[in-house]
């Protein structure tokens, strides 16, 4: 029983160690502020900065404003909370603590515009899905029937594509998208694939196609294969990339040949 009561008792004193790089505003300079938290079981990154709204006190312990972060579903679906997490970009909803090194740092995704601390600015993920048409296009204004299937085999890849919620990991990995280039990112390729394969998508093949050609487009990609290793879906970008710039490489052959 006594054993039992001292690691209660060095539980209720363990804390973890957070060094945050804050941002006023758009313009305003980056900063470092560290905190010290209570430690609780099975806590991840969103319940730190949850404790750190409750009481903030950085670790000199002095007032300060809470920590600005965003969050949504909390189970690794809506890409809002992602961050830079020692170093690589994850989602702090599932980040938990015990599996860091500390201190742990939390920095914002710098491709993106701060809008403050560690919220940024996705649109520029949205407008990319825009330009490739990353949907199936229907009037809507009578009842089309049943769409065709699709063979077991296809659904099965389709399905692992389209797991994609623009996180932004990859685009915050990959050296190729930075404020001197303006490749779309590896995501927007791997959407086109997918709804370029679709039986009812297809119609819209050579608009992806001729939006991937464009600045920004697919040849920008420099193959550092980042993207692959940090999308917390597991999607395979990389080989979406390699299929779509052969499809990309023959729609343009036979655009030339005027067939």
């Amino acid at each position: 029983m006594a054993t039992v009561e001292k690691d209660l008792a060095k539980q209720a004193t363990r804390t973890v160690r957070f060094i945050i790089e804050r941002q006023q505003d758009a313009t305003s300079e980056p900063y470092e502020e560290e905190f010290l938290i209570p430690w609780r079981p099975g806590m991840n990154v969103i319940a730190a900065l949850m404790e750190i709204q409750r009481n903030p006190v950085n670790a000199k312990g002095e007032k300060t404003t809470p920590v600005s972060w965003e969050s949504n579903c909390l189970e690794e679906v809506c890409g809002a909370c992602t961050m830079v997490i020692n170093g690589k970009p994850r989602q702090s909803c599932s980040a938990l603590v015990d599996k860091f090194e500390q201190p742990i740092r939390l920095k914002p995704m710098r491709t993106f515009p701060v809008i403050r601390d560690l919220v940024v600015d996705r649109s520029r993920m949205f407008a990319a899905l825009k330009k490739v048409k990353a949907w199936i296009p229907i009037d809507g204004t009578y009842d089309l029937g049943a769409g065709p299937r699709m063979a077991e085999a296809d659904r099965q890849w389709a399905y692992e594509l389209s797991k994609c919620f623009t996180c932004g990991s990859c685009v915050e990995a990959c050296p190729n998208v930075n404020e001197r280039q303006s490749f779309i990112g590896p995501f927007a390729i791997s959407q086109a694939r997918l709804f370029n394969q679709h039986p009812t998508g297809k119609m819209n093949r050579a608009e992806r196609y001729e939006a991937l050609l464009e600045e920004g487009g697919i040849h920008e990609c420099g193959n550092a294969q980042n993207c692959v290793q940090v999308c917390p879906k597991g999607i395979p970008l990389t080989t979406s990339i390699a299929a779509m710039n052969r499809d990309i490489n023959f729609f343009s052959l036979t655009k030339w040949l005027g067939h």
